[in-house]
């Protein structure tokens, strides 16, 4: 009898805890792809996770950054991610501070830590995974669920717009912007990549499929089925400026919405604290 061969051990592997794979996402969920595309990332740029600290609130997506990947975690309260990151971040300067949350945390009850942080510019990686609802505690309509679609607290269908969190953090002053979905997974490794190795508020929106709330709420049934509707209404920022408002109704604009360079909120910070200090001014 031949001797069976054992596969190859996946490199990313190294990046995620010990003895906690397979993971419990739902069959489907976009939260698997975006560990891939994070721990590709991560690893392409040669990043020692001791030098990075996770951060994250409560729901689905959180559970990417905690317990998955193994680096330095605060699991936080709902909405107050970004707050215990820009602690972080004051505190520990030399370590790379990131951010991967839902956006019902990130844009719900943690919009006005959102918006304050890319005001500031504060040095974070933001990674907002959008299933469009409240995924993990029963289906609930969030910031980001379309007109007209069916949840546990909008019966007869949602009659509130939702957020473009993108444009809304690119207005706020954040420095880094980008959204892909989870069909677009060379571009959404790109994209972690230009976000960790920017200097200021880096902000990814990932729109990314729950297959079980969302999934019955609008009638796909399997990531396929989410899949080929990204690819279907997915548009590149370039081909977007070109077309008009109404021909966008329904789509996803994809790609970098916003890439500059201007100062940095904690080195500003820590700038003026040591001319405060400097024996000049005693």
């Amino acid at each position: 009898m031949p001797e069976t061969q054992s596969l190859p051990i996946n490199p990313l592997r190294r990046y995620v805890r010990p003895g906690l794979l397979p993971t419990i996402f739902c069959m489907g969920c976009g939260g698997g792809t975006v560990l891939n595309a994070f721990c590709r990332a991560v690893d392409e740029l040669s990043i020692d996770p001791h030098d990075m600290v996770m951060v994250t609130g409560i729901g689905c997506s959180s559970w990417i950054p905690s317990p998955y990947f193994l680096a330095d975690t605060l699991h936080t309260t709902h909405g107050r991610a970004i707050a215990f990151a820009t602690g972080v971040r004051m505190m520990s300067p030399d370590r790379k501070v990131v951010v991967i949350a839902g956006d019902g945390d990130l844009s719900g009850i943690g919009g006005n830590h959102l918006i304050h942080a890319a005001r500031r510019n504060i040095g974070l990686t933001v990674i907002m995974v959008n299933n469009s609802i409240y995924g993990m505690t029963g289906g609930q309509v969030a910031p980001t669920t379309p007109e007209g679609v069916t949840t546990t607290t909008t019966p007869h269908g949602n009659i509130e717009p939702p957020f473009d969190v993108s444009s809304l953090v690119a207005a706020a002053g954040a420095s880094y912007v980008a959204r892909w979905t989870t069909y677009q997974v060379v571009d959404l490794v790109k994209s972690f990549k230009e976000a960790l190795a920017h200097p200021g508020f880096a902000f990814v929106e990932v729109v990314a499929q729950c297959t079980t709330s969302y999934g019955k709420a609008v009638g796909k049934k399997n990531a396929a089925d989410f899949l080929q509707d990204y690819k279907a209404r997915s548009v590149r920022v370039a081909k977007a400026a070109t077309m008009a408002p109404e021909q966008l109704d329904g789509k996803i604009v994809v790609g970098t919405l916003k890439n500059v360079v201007k100062p940095e909120y904690s080195a500003r910070l820590r700038a003026q604290v040591a001319g405060l200090c400097s024996p000049s001014r005693a």
